[in-house]
């Protein structure tokens, strides 16, 4: 009885079959997308930030006296629609948060900063925080996708930790916003609510008609970007697991330089390095391959022999010697020690810097047809102090490189992808330390006997610990020759030409050195009816030769236009009252320091040139040895210099002429009570 009821039970074998084929179908289709937010009519770019909770987290404060402090997690999302008739290439939103909002976690976005997580998003240099989309970089419209969500809706996911009262206070932004400056958003609701929407519409529907087609291949390209420095992302060749990346990085500051560049960037899908040439890891490691996904899914790999796993590499620049190494050179550009030099410095070779690298690839991006991704979150600094610091974009897609055919053919290769990064020197970040200049200024003047020496503590003052000078007394006058010597030999010179010319009495204690690597002395030599001029005087107090220098001098409107030439210096009138200079061949090297001058301390390396200037060009009112005879600006390498606070006033001169004017009164009176004795 029970084996005729077990029989009746069984499902046929073909019947199973299809059953279980059944349920594998339905578990590998892909997760069903998110429903669109209510439009509420909107047919532009509809931005919906939900805030989905919040929990209170540890440490408990008094409610009663302590309630705004309290720390929560929390949870929210924010959702771009297109709705519109405009592809939405490289999105961005712009969010403001309120609560002391700090980002543990994002995910279908990337900051567009590229800062790292844990992101305080009220400690930042601005007051917004922007999210750039990612993986999901490009929005099509409705129309050419058929209203296809996956393809014009994209869902950012926020995770951290919020400080606010308790509930029913809806923690939310104050704004929500396209970073496009092409739209314009409309006004948040101010109805109580987890929800705030906001449609954001062109600002000229003429940008509609200026739209590419949907279906062309450039739909989703983005103009070229222009920074202070580009770095550029090819991908040259795309297998179904790896793909071979061309990375370069193009210097197009007018007056920046970096010297032993290093470049960082974040892989967001598990990629890791296995081969480059032309550059270099800072450290070599497949730990994390090793005991990671990478490891588990490629077990045939000797990742003995894999270059980088980092979630985070930092590479470097290779030196000369390597250029034509067989495996780890022969890139055009590469192997400079990571010198990027101005373009105004010559041709532009020496402002390009380029390596190659094979990437692997992980699921789901392993096959032929799978999307390429560009990794997020580029970084790069030089070695050198005098280096300027870098912000970096997100990297956008640009329409492919174009290489020439290498064999010389009248023909083009395009990149199989491309993207770029624009990188741009920081001016003003409130979050860090104000970085202090490298390098100072001096100025003297045929009319004066003093030197107005760089000011007490330029470029940085001694640690308080060790401080037996003041950082705060003004510099002292210097005798001309006391420029050559180091800070520890000014004082006594100080004191003693103090003395000698009656300057006053020294402050106590003494101010500190400028505490410069580099000093420039700008010497007014000459003024006549027809023309003046001036010398440039650089010297080098670092323990380290610099090459390839270049220094630019900015000066007043009036005299700016009645520049000749340098005599020693490669000199160019670059525009905006400003002049150009570098070393001609064979003395482009500022040497270092060094002990061999023959007395018994260092002395700076140095260079030097006479600048001649006419007149002629100059108005009337022009007045060389009061002040515009005196650059405004001095930039070495890159750098901008401390500038001193006054300029000579031929005190020490003007003593003099009424020392002079003395003695003949006092010769006058002699000579005359003489001839009236007589």
């Amino acid at each position: 009885m029970e084996a005729m009821h077990a029989a009746t039970n069984r499902i046929p074998f073909p019947r199973l079959a299809v059953l279980l084929l059944l349920v594998a179908i339905a578990a590998a289709q892909p997760l069903p997308v998110a429903p669109p937010p209510d439009d509420a009519g909107c047919n532009g770019v509809l931005l919906t930030y939900t805030f989905e909770g919040r929990e209170r987290i540890r440490p408990f404060l008094d409610p009663a006296t302590e309630a705004e402090s309290q720390p929560y997690s929390f949870r929210a999302s924010t959702t771009v629609l297109n709705s519109g008739v405009r592809t939405l290439p490289s999105w961005a939103l712009v969010l403001t948060f309120v609560h002391g909002e700090i980002l543990v976690g994002v995910d279908g976005a990337v900051l567009t900063s590229g800062a790292d997580l844990p992101y305080n998003t009220t400690a930042a240099p601005t007051t917004t925080t922007s999210f750039s989309g990612y993986p999901q970089t490009d929005l099509l419209t409705p129309i050419a996708t058929a209203g296809d969500l996956s393809k014009i809706q994209a869902t950012v996911r926020l995770f951290g930790t919020l400080f606010a009262g308790p509930e029913p206070l809806v923690p939310l932004p104050s704004a929500l916003s396209l970073a496009d400056p092409a739209y314009n958003c409309s006004p948040l609701a101010t109805a109580a609510t987890t929800t705030l929407p906001t449609c954001c519409v062109l600002k000229s529907p003429d940008q509609v008609a200026a739209e590419r087609p949907a279906g062309s291949a450039a739909a989703s390209y983005l103009p070229r970007v222009a920074g202070d420095l580009v770095i550029t992302y090819d991908v040259l060749q795309a297998h179904e697991s790896t793909y071979l990346a061309l990375v370069t990085l193009e210097n197009d500051a007018p007056m920046g330089r970096l010297d032993g560049w290093e470049l960082s960037w974040e892989w967001q899908r598990g990629e890791f390095v296995n081969t480059m040439r032309g550059a270099y890891p800072r450290q070599v490691d497949a730990s994390e391959c090793l005991f990671g996904p990478q490891g588990q899914y490629y077990k045939d790999i000797d990742f003995s022999k894999v270059l980088n796993c980092e979630r985070r590499p930092a590479v470097f620049d290779l030196p000369p010697e390597r250029r034509q190494d067989a495996s780890m050179g022969q890139i055009e550009h590469c192997c400079r020690n990571g010198t990027l030099l101005p373009k105004s410095m010559g041709d532009g070779t020496q402002s390009v810097s380029a390596f190659q690298m094979e990437v692997y690839k992980m699921p789901p991006d392993v096959n032929r047809t799978s999307r390429l991704h560009a990794p997020a979150n580029f970084r790069v600094s030089g070695a050198s102090p005098l280096n300027p610091e870098y912000a970096c974009g997100q990297p956008v897609p640009v329409s492919p490189s174009e290489f020439l055919d290498p064999s010389g053919l009248d023909s083009t290769t395009l990149a199989v992808a491309s993207w770029q990064v624009s990188c741009n020197i920081t001016v003003d970040d409130t979050t860090k330390p104000a970085k202090p200049p490298q390098c100072c200024v001096s100025f003297s003047s045929f009319n004066d006997e003093s030197v107005v020496p760089c000011n007490t503590c330029a470029c940085g003052c001694p640690a308080p610990a060790m401080r037996t000078c003041s950082a705060t007394a003004p510099a002292m006058l210097l005798p001309p020759y006391a420029l050559l010597m180091p800070f520890e030999r000014r004082d006594k010179e100080a004191l003693k030409w103090a003395h000698d010319k009656e300057l006053g009495a020294p402050p106590d204690p003494l101010p500190c050195g400028d505490m410069c690597g580099v000093s420039v002395n700008w010497h007014l030599a000459t003024d006549a009816a027809g023309g003046w001029s001036a010398r440039m005087t650089l010297f080098n107090w670092e323990e380290s030769d610099m090459r390839d220098w270049f220094t630019s001098v900015v000066l007043d409107d009036k005299v700016y236009g009645g520049f000749e030439q340098a005599y020693s210096f490669n000199a160019t009138a670059a525009g905006n009252s400003t002049i150009f200079m570098r070393g001609r061949e064979g003395f482009d090297v500022l040497i270092k320091e060094s002990n061999l001058s023959g007395v018994d301390y260092p002395v700076p390396g140095k260079q030097q040139s006479v600048l001649s200037f006419t007149k002629k060009t100059s108005p009337g009112d022009v007045d060389v040895v009061r002040r515009d005879g005196f650059p405004t600006k001095v930039f070495f390498n890159g750098e901008e210099c401390a500038m001193p606070q006054r300029i000579p006033s031929h005190g020490v001169g003007l003593r003099t002429s009424r020392a002079a004017l003395a003695l003949l009164l006092l010769l006058y009176l002699v000579l005359a009570a003489q001839h009236i004795g007589v």
